[in-house]
This record gives structure tokens, C-alpha cells and sequence, in this order.
């Protein structure tokens, strides 16, 4: 039997489990599983992998996202750069484990942004400046896109709320939000922006996908902009993650 699993903390809610348990089921694999490994401190790592000797591959997310790195034996090079892992191949040998880390929420984010994109979105207003920040940044530089990062207290290299000027919004018409601002169940909440000052040729992308359509975007869509949600993000990372595990 080979295990894949999700470690974190908490793991209330797993679309990873539910994505490969049924890939798992349709695909007709019998020999593999997806497990959850709720960790609290990272430290537990060894002791996973011990205690697991089937482990094959695991999705990271919060809050390990950044401190499994010292875990790795080796990281590719565009998770280094944004400085996040979310997915790690477990190759067993007679007497080692080789784990390698890799960002497969820059890949999905991507895949999903670059159908969208238009002439007139060569700079981005991005939402927060967490973890899940880090991928987006990093894929807006791949792509020479311009970004300005908006934040509510304050951070270097990033400006507030109440700075974006009318003219900082005429000229910013890709928005991201990679922030939980209208996640489930806080669904009022949202980037609060001078909406009336967007239109047609906006560019709204919400990292959240539960619900669907967060108020951000109900917001941008009446303006006429174009909208996505992070759905789609969130199956291109775990198609991406599969490959990898399976290489």
C-alpha cells in the first residue's frame, strides 16, 4: 500500500483528501491511500516518517509551509525561490528517505491567471502578504507583471488600505486577493477598496474558492470586470502534485 497524506494543524477541512480518495476510487488504484497528519509542531516530522514507512509523497499547508524546509534533503528551484514547499516526494531507500520539496501552488496559479491575462494587465494590486503571498509574487515576477502589495497594518514594501489613490487603482486593473477576507464562514469580509473606481478590463482573482463567489469578486463582477475564483488553482496544484509524486 502506498500512503500520501496532508500535514498541518488543524486539518478540520481537507479538499486533498477528498480529491485523491476519489481519484484513488475512479482511476480504479487499489494500492493507495490519502491519510491526514494533523501536526502541531513540525518537529514531529521524523516520527511521521518512521511511523509511516509507506508514505510516498505529502501535501503541506498551514503552518509548515516554510519551516518543513530544514526537513528536506532537497528543495526545486521555484520553491526556493518563493521560499514556501506545499507538496514533498518521499523516495525510500535501503537505509535512507530522500525528501524533496516543491511549490505546486505557483504552478496552479499560473495555469489558472495566464488564459485570463490582457494587454492592459501589466501591473497587479496584491491583497496580503502571508504564505500564500509568496507563490503569487513570484509568479507575477515569471510573468513580468508589475505588483504593488496592499496591506492592513504596516509591513516594508507594502502600502495600506488607504493609500491606493484613484490613480494607483486606474493603473493597477489586475487585482489579487491572497488574502481569507471573505472565506467561509467570515463571508462579509472583503478588501476594502474604492469598487466604484473599477470596470470593465479589471482583472478580480480571489486565492479563496469556498464560497465560490466572495464578496470581492461579487463586488468587481458588477463593475463589469472579469472574475476567478481559486477553484480551479486548487485542482491544477493537486493534478501537479500527482505528476511529481509520480515521476
Amino acid at each position: 500500500m502506498k500512503t500520501y497524506g496532508l500535514i498541518g494543524y488543524p486539518l478540520s477541512h481537507s479538499f486533498s483528501k477528498k480529491y485523491f480518495t476519489e481519484k484513488f476510487q475512479n482511476e480504479g488504484i487499489n494500492d493507495h491511500q490519502y491519510e491526514l497528519f494533523p501536526i502541531a509542531d513540525i518537529k514531529s516530522m521524523p516520527d511521521l516518517l518512521s511511523e509511516n514507512p509507506s508514505l510516498c509523497g505529502l501535501n503541506v499547508t498551514i503552518p509548515h509551509k516554510v519551516n518543513v524546509l530544514c526537513y528536506l534533503n532537497e528543495v526545486d528551484e521555484a520553491a526556493e525561490k518563493i521560499g514556501a514547499v506545499n507538496c514533498i516526494s518521499i523516495k525510500s531507500f535501503e537505509d535512507a528517505t530522500y525528501l524533496k520539496g516543491y511549490n505546486t501552488d505557483a504552478y496552479g496559479f499560473e495555469e489558472s491567471l495566464k488564459p485570463l491575462l490582457g494587454p492592459q494587465h501589466t501591473k497587479a494590486l496584491v491583497f496580503g502578504d502571508g504564505g500564500a503571498a509568496k507563490a503569487v509574487k513570484y509568479v507575477l515576477e515569471k510573468l513580468n507583471i508589475q505588483y504593488q502589495v496592499v496591506v492592513r497594518t504596516t509591513v516594508q514594501g507594502a502600502i495600506l488600505y488607504s493609500e491606493i489613490t484613484p490613480e494607483i487603482l486606474a493603473s493597477h486593473q489586475l487585482l489579487i486577493n491572497t488574502t481569507p477576507l471573505g472565506m467561509s464562514p467570515n463571508v462579509d469580509t472583503f478588501p476594502e477598496i474604492d469598487y466604484s473606481l473599477v470596470g470593465p478590463g479589471y482583472l478580480a482573482y480571489d486565492l479563496v474558492y469556498n464560497p465560490l463567489e466572495t464578496v470581492f469578486l461579487a463586488k468587481a463582477a458588477e463593475r463589469g470586470a472579469t472574475i476567478k475564483n481559486g477553484l480551479e488553482m486548487l485542482y491544477k496544484q493537486a493534478e501537479k502534485a500527482w505528476a511529481i509524486w509520480n515521476k
